[in-house]
């Protein structure tokens, strides 16, 4: 209760500033309403079908998107991990795509995919596949030699192994990287959608309500509204973890 407390009252006064802010002469209202205003729009959109058809859009593009990078990275992961060759073999390819951000990608997407949900969806993979890798591999690093051993003295082979003993260790690690794969997902979606368009989404809404008439108001309230989901889906997560591997006290990740 503390720490909610806290969050509010950090909540509240940042709210009081930028309703400050916004109703002074030192920036236009239009190019920065108040919160206020951007209020009586965020209740607005909150009754727009259309709105609404776009926010569920951009989740369940995210929901894919972080299921698709579990089922590559983990594996890959295991096997990058535990097989040094091939993680040596692979280091200079994997050091030099991780690096490439999302959004530089979608001429190349948008030429190979076209316009359409699939691409917004494979630039969030290519960019939520590298915190799940790397927190897996690093996972694999930290496993305790003598887990491994005493299962390979019982017969274990190295399928079982990984299996038995290295994912159930590396599980806090993995869920460290999807909690950072699942914001990463959304700032590239939403990216995607704004740039991109043709898929919809929050971030088409967006780009559609800042031409024109150029509502700053309805481009704020939509922009909250994305906030809100990543901050859900990062607590969510975040929560998940503690209770399903609350016994172990790691509580970062590696990106």
């Amino acid at each position: 209760m503390r720490a909610l407390t806290r969050g509010l009252l950090g909540v509240a006064g940042f709210l009081v500033i930028w309703e400050l802010f916004g109703r002074s002469r030192l920036v236009p209202s239009e190019y920065l309403p108040p919160p206020s205003v951007v209020a009586v729009e965020l209740v607005k959109l909150l009754g727009d079908e259309a709105f609404l058809r776009d926010v569920v859009a951009t989740v369940l593009a995210v929901l894919i998107a972080v299921a698709l990078s579990v089922g590559i990275a983990v594996p890959l992961g295991l096997v990058l991990g535990s097989v040094a060759s091939v993680r040596h073999a692979t280091r200079a390819v994997v050091e030099f795509l991780r690096p490439i951000p999302s959004v530089a990608l979608i001429p190349l997407a948008v030429l190979l995919l076209g316009i359409g949900p699939e691409t917004k969806i494979t630039l969030a993979v290519y960019a939520a596949i590298w915190p799940i890798l790397f927190n897996t591999i690093y996972a694999l690093d930290e496993l305790d030699p003598l887990l491994v051993e005493t299962a390979r003295a019982f017969g274990s082979g190295r399928v079982r192994v990984l299996a038995s003993v290295a994912l159930p260790s590396a599980l806090p690690f993995v869920l460290t990287g999807i909690r950072l794969a699942a914001t990463t997902s959304l700032v590239v979606i939403v990216s995607v959608e704004l740039l991109e368009g043709g898929s919809g989404g929050i971030g088409q809404y967006i780009a559609i309500a800042r031409s024109g008439a150029g509502r700053m108001d309805i481009v704020l309230a939509g922009t909250v509204v994305a906030g809100v989901i990543g901050y859900l889906l990062n607590e969510g997560l975040e929560r998940a973890q503690r209770r399903w591997v609350g016994w172990s006290a790691v509580t970062g990740g590696r990106s």
